[in-house]
């Protein structure tokens, strides 16, 4: 059974940086894409980020390019989302999510494409 544990997240001042860990365990991490999602209050969850099982591709909504990077450490099965220059509106309720098909190579913005989630850490950005 797969199993994401996240930590990381947190209370920050407009500006700052937080990052973000997922822990993965249950069957071989290299294999499957990530990803992060987030939820604000009263609204939908949305795509944040991806990496391809590779680690070669990553993929970003567009308010955070620039900001935020994902990245994976298949020796540690965990993967990574450094957060910098965080904005108010970035406060949400963050989740890992790993594919549910080995090595795919396309839908990765798409929530329907993760079969696992986390539990979720929060990320509350003050003005």
């Amino acid at each position: 059974q797969v199993q994401l544990v996240e930590s990381g997240g947190g209370l920050v001042q407009t500006g700052g940086s937080l990052r973000l860990s997922c822990a993965a365990s249950g069957r071989t991490f290299s294999d499957y894409a990530m990803g992060w999602f987030r939820q604000a209050p009263g609204k939908e969850r949305e795509f944040v980020t991806a990496i391809s099982w590779t680690g070669g591709r990553t993929y970003y909504r567009d308010s955070v390019k620039g900001r935020f990077a994902i990245s994976r450490d298949n020796a540690k099965n965990t993967v990574y989302l450094q957060m910098n220059s965080l904005k108010p509106e970035d406060t949400a309720v963050y989740y890992c999510a790993a594919d549910s098909i080995r090595r795919r190579t396309v839908n990765h913005e798409e929530a329907g494409s993760y079969g696992y989630w986390g539990q979720g850490t929060q990320v509350t950005v003050s003005s």
